[in-house]
């Protein structure tokens, strides 16, 4: 019995002497002093605004149209006589040159016919002149003698007569000059629907040409993208010329490019897109004075328009990924504490943002995301690039994705 009393004891003063000494490791162990550490700060990425002198570059679109599109219509009837051979689809033909010539004989004798009535006419004036001058002999003593008495009636009939001989003269000439068809600028031929020796009826239409010495290009241009240009509503270039376009298209897997300027907008915005059309101008499109290639701008090519608007001199300018919804922008101010600033933006593209107010040069503007933002919340910027006061003269291409 004492022996399995001493066999329990024992453990169980093992025990109680750990839980002894643990209990006074407890007691005496020192007290941690106390530590408030703040929070840290967020960390940002920064890239400060510059100061630049930039040339906006607006791009739109648009079909190429002629600035002068017309029906060739006969003006007199008769049978075609003739037919040149630049009046074929695609023709090319020369301001003022014979396209087609109707027959003319019966036009040849009407001026015939009308010159010698003129010449008939004429003798009756000379004839009532001079017995309008016997009169007035006779008549030279007699007092208050009637105009009848002095050949005056018989005069102002012989004249009126002689003036329309000359006017029907005129009229069987202008039809004779109409038996020769010709156009008073340079241009192509679209359509041709006449045949050698067929006969055709006054307003009978022989064919659809447009000119070659001009074409347009009519571009809709949003609100934002007007503001960019810096032109106004109704904006005629004038004397001093419109605004630097570059149009391109890709043919054949070549690319080829025409100058042109922007010299006007309309006076009145479309209702059912709210945008505002321009037009842009460019001489000689088949020419090659404004190509880059031996590749004319032909009609109805779908272009893209590159229009340079007015320099943007001493604006800032900050990096795109740094503008915010609403036209706001988060500021790393030198104390370190978050700024929210509204902007107003001038133009932009993929990469940098034009303003004209609401930040300056070399400020801090935050490019990361944010979680959270609060006006005066501490910030700590992880990357600078340095001071920003540079003037740049470089262009800024809208690249209509934003």
């Amino acid at each position: 019995m004492i022996e399995l009393m001493k066999r329990i004891a024992w453990p169980a003063g093992v025990g109680l002497a750990g839980i002894a000494v643990y209990a006074v490791l407890q007691v005496t162990k020192p007290s941690p002093s106390p530590s408030f550490e703040p929070p840290a700060a967020p960390s940002v990425v920064v890239v400060p605004a510059v100061r630049a002198t930039a040339r906006p570059i607006v791009v739109a679109y648009g079909e190429v149209r002629p600035s002068v599109r017309t029906q060739l219509v006969a003006q007199v009837g008769g049978k075609i006589t003739s037919i040149a051979p630049a009046f074929i689809e695609g023709g090319r033909f020369a301001s003022g040159e014979v396209l087609l010539t109707i027959e003319a004989t019966d036009y040849r004798a009407a001026v015939d016919e009308r010159s010698a009535r003129v010449a008939a006419a004429s003798v009756d004036l000379e004839q009532a002149l001079a017995d309008a001058d016997v009169a007035r002999k006779q008549l030279l003593g007699q007092e208050n003698p009637s105009p009848l008495a002095l050949k005056k009636p018989q005069v102002a009939r012989a004249e009126a007569a002689l003036k329309a001989s000359e006017t029907a003269l005129a009229l069987a000439e202008t039809n004779l000059e109409r038996t020769r068809l010709s156009l008073p600028f340079t241009g192509r031929v679209e359509s041709q629907s006449a045949d050698l020796g067929q006969y055709v009826n006054p307003g009978k239409v022989l064919g659809s040409v447009f000119g070659t010495d001009k074409a347009e290009v009519r571009v809709a241009l949003t609100h934002s993208q007007l503001s960019a240009l810096g032109v106004p509503i109704g904006f005629h270039g004038g004397p001093q010329g419109g605004l630097p376009t570059t149009l391109s298209a890709t043919l054949g897997g070549t690319l080829h490019q025409w100058q042109g300027q922007l010299n006007r907008l309309d006076a009145a915005i479309d209702p059912a897109t709210r945008t505002l059309y321009g037009t842009v101008s460019i001489d000689d499109p088949y020419g090659t004075t404004n190509r880059s290639r031996a590749m004319p701008l032909a009609v109805g090519l779908y272009v893209e328009a590159e229009i340079e608007g007015r320099p943007l001199v001493d604006a800032v300018q900050m990096v795109a990924e740094g503008l915010r919804a609403g036209s706001e922008v988060f500021v790393l101010n030198g104390e370190g504490l978050l700024e929210v600033r509204q902007i107003d933006v001038v133009h932009r593209n993929r990469n940098t943002v034009m303003v004209s107010a609401g930040i300056e040069a070399g400020d801090q503007i935050i490019v990361s995301a944010i979680r959270n933002p609060i006006n005066g919340m501490r910030l700590e910027a992880i990357e600078t690039t340095g001071v920003s006061e540079a003037t740049t003269d470089r262009r800024l291409v809208d690249d209509n994705e934003v």
